[in-house]
């Protein structure tokens, strides 16, 4: 990673953590954020290289009438086939970390950025970042939070904790860790905090 740049802040947590609110009060604050959800999104966008081998790989069925890839096929075709899980992840991921990389390098305002990783100990990318970040809850209140906001079900929510890291693996990855078990006032003022922290250092 070259010098020139501000300091990188991982931001990461699990399935409904809280790492929304914790990245809008960083922008809020004046932090630049860069979410890699969003950069997921655009690196398979009709044009890009990395649909292209997608479709390479998987065959066109995977798109749309359009010619946009077709998210939800694209889930069944990986849900239970780890093989072609991986395969799809060598092809995106290095997209998103260079995509990712740009956008780092192109920051100009303020001496760090927040960059949103949310399946950090699952993919390992950005092992360069300067800090990691952990938005951290208990299982239950994840659990809690994922069925009033999704609708759904307690197994539901379950197995989408089954997929992802383990709160302990995500714990042993984070240099700061903030804990979203409270009020929202309380998570601003940790997020507040942070920021200063990470402004004079």
């Amino acid at each position: 990673m070259p010098t020139e740049r501000p300091r990188v802040i991982v931001l990461t947590g699990g399935i409904a953590s809280g790492k929304t609110s914790v990245s809008d009060r960083f922008a809020e604050l004046g932090a630049p954020v860069i979410d890699t959800d969003l950069i997921a999104r655009e690196v398979v966008q009709p044009g890009e290289a990395a649909l292209t081998e997608v479709v390479s790989a998987f065959g066109d069925e995977v798109l749309t009438a359009d010619g946009e890839l077709d998210r939800s096929r694209m889930r069944d075709l990986i849900f239970s086939d780890p093989e072609r899980r991986r395969l799809l992840e060598s092809i995106l991921h290095p997209a998103i970390a260079e995509r990712a990389l740009q956008r780092i390098r192109t920051t100009t305002s303020g001496p760090y950025c927040i960059l949103v990783v949310p399946l950090l100990a699952e993919t390992g990318l950005f092992s360069w970042a300067d800090r990691v970040l952990l938005v951290d809850v208990d299982e239950e209140t994840q659990i809690r939070r994922l069925t009033a906001r999704d609708g759904s079900s307690r197994e539901q929510a379950e197995a989408a904790l089954a997929a992802q890291a383990s709160r302990e693996e995500r714990r042993a990855l984070a240099d700061d860790i903030i804990d979203n078990s409270g009020s929202l006032d309380e998570l601003y003022a940790a997020v507040d905090h942070l920021h200063a922290q990470y402004s004079s250092a």
